[in-house]
């Protein structure tokens, strides 16, 4: 399994030994044993029933319910994490195994992934360094971190040189959006159990794919502040699950539900409605809103500045937070500079949900909060309900003590 499918295919399924002009996969397996090959599957099927296959990460759903004996994920780091999460109960039913290969992308799911292999008798773990692997001279690693830093720039340059030669798991990810605001949320320990308040509303911001994943994110807005309280990411399921979702949440008041833009055109198999409207028809269409179709670099940017006044539930915003640090842009080998544009993959799904989230907070919530406290606190007028004024109240801002 690699990252992605296409991946997959051209580095392995049609990849040529250059030394041999033969395909690497006819290489590792002699003709003799081969019963036959399936191109449009990439699999081939051995003379004694076994199969072996090539696939991506992204379309791991396609495994599940098959019965895989051992499965490589190979640069796992870069690989959409559910995919492991999804497979591995069908591993743990067969006796199966397991093998990760992948360098470093800061401290993501592989660097979790190697903190549980180091506690656990189950599992083998090992770090090659270029340094130490005997396959480089310090002449040569001198070399390649001197032109990897005339290629990219001193920092940029050193860092990858860190990461790819060196194995390290400190080295920013070159081209990450959101690395400062989230280490600074870290340092300032608002990484942390963050509690549902029953006073005030609960909004939710939606990022909606057909072969993509769909995510929700579940937050409140109080004094100023965004308390993300749970996030969620399934992949190829129908709108009706999502909205289960929703309503099993009985112990939330839920506000708005804030949608893309495109929710108004896609459709889920129902009749050729709209997102917008099947999700009206179980939820309300009231509590349905079309975040404003800014930029992405605008988004990006409503999403920096909400990170600094953000507090994030640690145990059920996990893969939302994994994403947010792995969320970079992409490279342009020609001119040797990042994109404005971000680079899609695994973390994209997580990082458009979480801007629509920045997007409805800076541009419908908060003027309406404002709008609502003026209102109960300089006009006086009598029809401020007993909640309003309970509500004003509670956006004052408050004392934290820290012991």
């Amino acid at each position: 399994m690699l990252p992605e499918a296409a991946q997959a295919r051209k580095a392995i399924w049609t990849s040529i030994n250059p030394h041999s002009g033969k395909r690497r996969i006819l290489e590792a397996f002699p003709t003799e044993i081969i019963k036959s090959m399936r191109e449009n599957e990439m699999a081939i099927e051995f003379i004694n029933g076994a199969v072996w296959q090539v696939v991506g990460s992204d379309n791991f759903g396609s495994l599940i319910g098959s019965p895989p004996v051992g499965l490589v994920f190979s640069e796992f780091s870069t690989a959409n994490p559910s995919a492991w999460t999804y497979l591995r109960p069908i591993l743990a039913e067969n006796g199966g195994w397991a093998l990760f290969i992948s360098t470093p992308r800061g401290k993501n799911h592989f660097y979790q992934l190697l903190q549980t292999a180091k506690k656990s008798a189950h599992w083998f773990w090992e770090i090659i360094k270029a340094s130490e692997s005997g396959v480089f001279t310090k002449e040569q690693l001198a070399i390649e971190l001197s032109e990897m830093e005339d290629f990219y720039g001193m920092g940029v340059g050193e860092a990858l040189f860190n990461q790819e030669f060196e194995c390290s798991f400190e080295a920013a990810i070159p081209g990450a959006f959101y690395v400062r605001e989230m280490r600074n949320l870290s340092e300032m320990g608002r990484i942390c159990e963050v509690s549902h308040d029953p006073a005030l509303p609960v909004y939710t911001a939606w990022d909606i794919g057909y072969a993509d994943s769909t995510v929700i994110i579940w937050f409140q807005v109080i004094q100023g502040e965004v308390h993300i309280l749970e996030a969620h990411n399934s992949h190829g399921q129908p709108l009706v699950y999502y909205i289960g979702l929703i309503e099993q949440r009985t112990h939330y008041r839920y506000g708005m539900h804030f949608l893309p833009h495109d929710a108004r055109a896609k459709t889920l198999a129902s009749g050729g409605k709209s997102i917008i409207e099947q999700l009206g028809e179980a939820l309300s269409l009231s509590m349905m809103r079309i975040v404003p179709n800014l930029s992405v670099q605008d988004g990006i940017q409503a999403v920096r500045r909400m990170l600094t006044r953000t507090w994030f539930d640690a145990e059920k915003c996990e893969g939302l937070m994994e994403a947010l640090r792995a969320y970079e842009r992409e490279y342009d080998d020609t001119n040797k500079v990042f994109r404005d544009r971000p680079l899609h993959n695994w973390a994209s799904d997580w990082a458009d949900a979480f801007r629509m989230c920045a997007i409805a907070e800076h541009e419908e919530i908060a003027p309406e909060e404002k709008s609502t406290t003026l209102k109960a606190l300089t006009t006086g007028q009598t029809n401020v309900t007993l909640n309003d004024m309970w509500d004003d109240l509670k956006r004052k801002p408050i004392q934290r003590s820290r012991i």
